[in-house]
């Protein structure tokens, strides 16, 4: 997708990219890794609002630690949220507040990524802005997924009814694929319940702005790197664009939707008559800082955490009891 997709559906070729990223000048580059970093500090406040007791500092280094790895792996979501999990435990933490902070941030990441297009296709249509087909499809999508996502996480954190319907549901499903029997879905989601209504309520303000601070400054980040690389697009284009990657960086078909997210933005960029080698530029600068840089500041991350204290064994037995 990078080396071939990306060029393909661009209109342009990597030596022409590497052109334009040749003219970035390193001041240019530590802006955008103070940007980078500021934004991932805003994403603490999303984790500290959904882990009770979980310090901003720390908070950083779970995310950096995990994204690291999510980026590294096809798939590497699920080793990331086991890296996650070994870390938050070697605090202290329980299993159970891990859960919970995992799910809570997941669906808060998921209705963000969205939102995006809705909020993009109310701008274009507002700066009256020819709106491609394509992104009307993607706006009804989101919203469609969108309200499908809220309606689920209310059934299931709503009552203890809601959660043992929605568990016997994927249990059943389970047992559908596996020829097995049990029922750990359907006692998992009734146990979480009550835990995930209360971060919810308690913590759902500082989530959100967590989530406008990181996205918001990413945002600029993506504005700065288009500019660098010679794209005059209106604001509203360039936020369609933006909005188009991060929607298709759930897209896990490769570590962090790599490449697909570079060429769908890419292209979006083009057909609004942005310059190929600029655009494509502009997405691969962008991406280097937020996809590539997590991987050196997880590795400092992960060294941040071999030094820190952990837990003593009687804090990790308590962690583990059953509340």
């Amino acid at each position: 997708m990078l080396w071939w997709g990306l060029p393909y559906f661009a209109k342009t070729s990597w030596s022409e990219v590497f052109d334009v990223l040749g003219t970035v000048p390193p001041w240019k580059a530590a802006l955008f890794i103070g940007l980078v970093v500021a934004g991932l500090y805003c994403y603490t406040f999303v984790m500290t609002g959904a882990m009770p007791g979980l310090s901003h500092t720390r908070a950083l280094i779970l995310n950096v630690c995990g994204s690291s790895v999510s980026n590294l792996l096809p798939g590497g979501g699920a080793v990331g949220l086991a890296a996650t999990y070994s870390i938050a435990k070697s605090w202290g933490f329980s299993a159970a507040s891990v859960t919970t902070m995992a799910v809570v941030t997941g669906v808060w990441n998921v209705l963000t990524r969205v939102a995006l297009p809705i909020i993009a296709v109310l701008g274009l249509a507002w700066g009256a802005t020819d709106l491609p087909t394509a992104m009307r499809e993607a706006a009804w999508a989101a919203v469609l997924s969108g309200t499908a996502i809220v309606v689920l996480f209310a059934v299931a954190i709503g009552t203890d009814a809601g959660a043992r319907a929605m568990g016997r549901a994927v249990d059943r499903l389970v047992r559908l694929v596996r020829h097995g029997h049990g029922d750990t879905v359907e006692r998992g989601l009734t146990g979480m319940r009550e835990r995930t209504a209360d971060t919810v309520r308690t913590g759902w303000l500082q989530m959100t702005l967590g989530m406008v601070g990181f996205f918001g400054l990413y945002y600029v980040l993506f504005l700065l790197c288009t500019e660098t690389t010679g794209i005059e697009l209106p604001f509203g284009q360039l936020f369609a664009a933006y909005a188009i990657g991060r929607l298709l960086t759930a897209v896990g078909v490769t570590p962090g939707g790599l490449g697909v997210t570079e060429t769908g933005t890419a292209a979006a960029l083009v057909a609004w008559g942005a310059d190929p080698a600029a655009s494509m530029a502009g997405v691969v600068l962008f991406s280097i800082f937020t996809h590539l840089m997590e991987i050196p500041l997880g590795a400092i991350g992960w060294l941040a955490w071999s030094i820190m204290p952990k837990a003593s064994a009687e804090e990790l037995a308590d962690a583990e009891a059953p509340a």
